[in-house]
């Protein structure tokens, strides 16, 4: 029994022992990378750096990894306690696995891994990030390193000072203090050897903080500031970035340039700058092929370099420095808000609209001044051709004048020899006398009426649009050429409703466009038999309009001149000039209707008058 339960728990022991190691290999492995910092956290340019490269890290690999940062510069520390923080990573790694990757971010932190690698980490790979060029430029990559440099060209950012101050001699170089302070002292005297003859050079990396500032407010006006970096100060502590940037502008005296695109909007008034924001991503990128097994020497990547110039416009207006001074294509930012820079297209866009929109406007209304223009011109014409017309017409009614007024002229006459008569045979009555006297008047009347009649017509008149009965015009047009339709031996039939007929018109101007339509109807029937003689008038009313009809027993319209009848000099009488007709379209068109004619199937001609009721709208096209 003790044999059997022994197997037992040695199959136990074994299959434990296989899930165990099962589950071992199944875990991911952690990748891990140890983070050199240059400064502690307060450098706008390294914890943008190390930010954006953190979080680029995480989205662009598969396997956990742990990212582990230390300082190699502490706040606080004029010289930076190197033994001490290579003491730490040594024991840090003792009982912890080696890491996989060393990043650096910042000159500092490259500078001291190349001097504590052989100690630390020899055979580690290693990714200098953010690093300028100077910092590696004392011994070439090795096998295994890789970089993410940047090249600052600080003399061209001194030319970009001094074009938009050309009255500058001192520039007051703002560089910190300890070995990256004399660092960047050193390499940069070298670089500005140019400008000996044209600039003082002002470095600070002796001074404390206070003192820092205090020189800055108190600057000659020929001066400016370049700022380099901040860090710690001679006499020790740490000032972050932010916060001396904000320092330096309260009280400086004289315009603040540097060269870092994250600094702009803090203080400094720009110039060309190095824009780091994507430095992080590029060296995460950088990362993750040396961790999935690139070597790191093959992976090569040129300089970030200056880009373009950009500038605070607070600081430009605070400095009186103009945009117009500034390097061509510079971007000016933090500007007050402004219709004209900010919407100058759509400012454009709608001034443009508006100028076209105007130029319509006033299109339309030099149109419509030049139609009224034209339609006074051309009543005034009209009124000139229908009273020639009208004249025209009488003088060919000049008989029919003659026969009406002889009527009531014969019976004053005959009264009045009635009259003496009775008076010569001493017969005269009070009755009698009063009764040829009463006939006397009736027929004086009578003329006058004609005669008044007649004087309209032939009156030189512009166009008077009133209520009018349609019904009597008709009657008064009939009565007109009564004598005439009796010469020439012409029936005339009227077909008139009992009812009123109002339209809104000229009375004497239709009367002589009915006036034209009789006589062109009598004078079409000249050939016929006298018993076959009629003319026949009818208005018919519909609801919105009436229509005006003269129908002949003629000959008819000819063929040829179909379509053209009421064109200008276009008529069917051997004697006849062709203007009769266009004159009274015109008029009927004058009061918003229409003229047409047709033959009639049994022989003859109808013309026909289409007028609006009052009231009604439009009937001509």
């Amino acid at each position: 029994m003790s044999t059997r339960r022994r197997l037992y728990r040695s199959v136990l022991t074994a299959i434990l022992l296989w899930l165990l190691a099962a589950s071992s290999e199944a875990a991911p492995t952690v990748r891990q990378v140890l983070l050199l910092q240059s400064l502690d956290r307060g450098s706008l340019v390294f914890d943008t750096v190390t930010a954006n490269f953190r979080a680029a890290l995480q989205e662009r690999t598969v396997e956990p990894v742990t990212v582990t940062e230390f300082v190699v510069a502490p706040a606080g520390f004029t010289e930076s306690p190197e033994k001490a923080i290579v003491d730490f990573l040594q024991a840090a790694f003792t009982d912890r696995p080696r890491p996989d990757l060393v990043v650096t971010v910042g000159g500092p932190a490259a500078a001291f891994a190349r001097r504590h690698r052989p100690e630390l980490f020899p055979d580690t790979p290693i990714l200098f990030a953010a690093t300028e060029v100077r910092f590696l430029r004392d011994a070439p990559l090795a096998e295994n390193e890789t970089s993410v440099p940047v090249a600052i060209d600080y003399p061209a950012l001194v030319d970009d000072i001094l074009q938009l101050l050309p009255q500058t001699k001192h520039l007051f170089m703002v560089n910190g203090s300890g070995p990256l302070g004399r660092f960047w002292h050193d390499e940069l005297e070298r670089n500005f050897e140019r400008y000996r003859d044209r600039l003082t050079f002002i470095w600070t990396d002796d001074l404390s903080y206070e003192q820092l500032l205090q020189r800055a407010a108190t600057l000659s006006p020929d001066s400016a500031i370049f700022f380099i970096s901040s860090g710690t100060f001679a006499t020790g502590g740490w000032q972050g970035e932010e916060r001396a940037l904000a320092d330096l502008s309260a009280r400086a005296n004289r315009p603040m340039f540097g060269a870092q695109s994250v600094w702009l909007g803090s203080g400094i008034a720009g110039g060309r700058l190095l824009y780091v924001e994507d430095l992080g991503a590029v060296a995460a990128n950088a990362a993750v092929r040396i961790m999935n097994g690139e070597p790191a020497a093959s992976i090569k990547i040129p300089p970030l370099q200056l880009g373009q110039a950009a500038f605070d416009a607070r600081q430009l207006r605070r400095w009186n420095i103009s945009e117009s001074q500034l390097p061509a294509g510079s971007d000016v930012r933090f500007r007050p808000p402004s219709l004209w820079r900010d919407y100058r297209r759509e400012v454009l866009g709608g001034l443009g609209a508006l100028v076209v929109q105007s130029i319509f406007i006033a299109g339309l209304l030099y149109q419509r001044r030049a139609r009224q223009r034209a339609e006074i011109d051309s009543s005034r014409h009209l009124a000139l051709a229908a009273d020639a017309n009208r004249r025209a017409t009488m003088s060919a009614l000049t008989g029919s004048i003659a026969h009406e007024l002889s009527q009531p002229l014969n019976a004053i006459l005959h009264n009045t020899q009635a009259g003496e008569l009775l008076l010569a045979g001493n017969r005269a009555t009070p009755d009698a006398l009063r009764d040829i006297l009463a006939d006397i008047r009736t027929a004086d009347v009578r003329a006058t009426q004609i005669i008044e009649r007649h004087r309209t017509m032939l009156r030189n008149r512009q166009l008077d649009v009133k209520p009018v009965d349609i019904h009597a015009v008709v009657r008064e047009s009939v009565a007109l050429v009564a004598h005439d339709t009796r010469a020439r031996q012409v029936q005339v039939d009227l077909d008139l409703p009992p009812e009123p007929c109002f339209v809104v018109g000229d009375q004497v101007l239709l009367q002589q466009v009915l006036v034209n339509l009789m006589v062109n109807a009598i004078d079409a029937m000249g050939e016929i038999s006298p018993d076959r003689r009629r003319v026949r008038m009818c208005n018919t009313v519909g609801r919105d309009t009436v229509e005006v009809s003269v129908r002949d027993a003629g000959s008819g319209l000819p063929e040829t001149v179909n379509g053209a009848l009421f064109e200008p000099f276009v008529t069917t009488k051997t004697d006849g000039i062709g203007i009769g007709l266009t004159i009274a379209r015109s008029i009927v068109e004058a009061h918003r209707g229409r003229m047409d004619a047709r033959n009639n199937p049994e022989g003859g001609a109808t013309f026909t008058v289409t007028l609006p009721l009052k009231g009604s709208p439009v009937v001509a096209a």
